[in-house]
């Protein structure tokens, strides 16, 4: 297929690679500035531009893959003119409707994962999930996906908020929590490092495990004493005592629910 990417940040640099390497055609890579659509470009061929009034007019699919929250701003511009082309974004939370009366065919391309610019990811098993408003849309962004990768699943605007709400907990506060390790590490010299041997056995449990029979630590059994020996190492910073004093609520509740059960 003939595709242009608008965007050239961390998803649209990987999703374009794979793109790619599946024997698709980068016409063109549209970004806000020169700079990072040259750079794009030059990995996945096709011509950089800055000016939405250069995009070509002649792909098959149009790619936004932006900030969701200048989507709106874009979509009548890059649709404009090209209304009978398909145009598809990839956000986790904004509805496919974001297109409705700017474009004739629309749908959406989610791929559910961490993406950067500077690590290279494998599209064979990053599940995608796909949304289109008919059959014609549908069947192209589904041979688009199936291209790339061997997860691919249909999902409602609706469904897909919920899911991308999951990765959020999974991803990004997982690796907040990481982050707030590493403080509490480096203010007693001890390096991140030690920590890695235990992150990376939790994440390997929950493959064979559900998250909840994989849970250990002091909240599960709720030992008070840790707990709040604990949370009184962190009254200096009011904040993390927070999170820690109601994320062990949280795992203590959970526990506790699914004993029940």
């Amino acid at each position: 297929m003939k595709i242009v990417l608008i965007g050239a940040g961390n998803l649209a640099t990987n999703l374009g690679v794979a793109l790619l390497s599946a024997g698709h055609d980068i016409l063109q890579v549209y970004s806000r500035t020169m700079k990072s659509a040259s750079i794009l470009a030059e990995k996945v061929g096709g011509s950089p531009t800055n000016e939405i009034k250069n995009i070509n007019s002649n792909a098959d699919i149009y790619i936004l893959s932006v900030k969701d929250s200048i989507l709106s701003e874009l979509i009548p511009e890059v649709c404009k003119g090209k209304e009978k082309r398909i145009f598809i974004h990839t956000a986790g939370s904004v509805s496919m409707d974001i297109f409705k009366g700017m474009a004739y065919h629309y749908g959406v391309l989610y791929p559910m994962q961490t993406f950067s610019k500077d690590k290279e990811l494998i599209f064979n098993d990053i599940p995608c999930f796909v949304e289109a408003n008919d059959k014609f849309s549908e069947s192209s962004i589904m041979e688009l996906a199936n291209s790339i990768t061997n997860i691919v699943y249909r999902l409602s605007s609706e469904d897909r908020k919920h899911l991308h709400l999951a990765a959020v907990f999974a991803s990004n506060f997982v690796n907040h929590c990481y982050s707030l390790s590493s403080e509490i590490l480096k203010k007693h010299n001890i390096p991140f490092e030690v920590i890695l041997p235990l992150i990376d056995e939790t994440a390997n449990k929950v493959h064979k495990l559900s998250p909840s029979q994989a849970q250990t630590g002091p909240a599960v059994r709720f030992d008070e004493n840790v707990l709040r020996n604990q949370s009184l190492l962190l009254k200096g910073n009011p904040l993390q005592k927070d999170i820690y004093d109601r994320m062990s609520l949280s795992i203590h509740q959970l526990a506790e629910k699914n004993n029940k059960n």
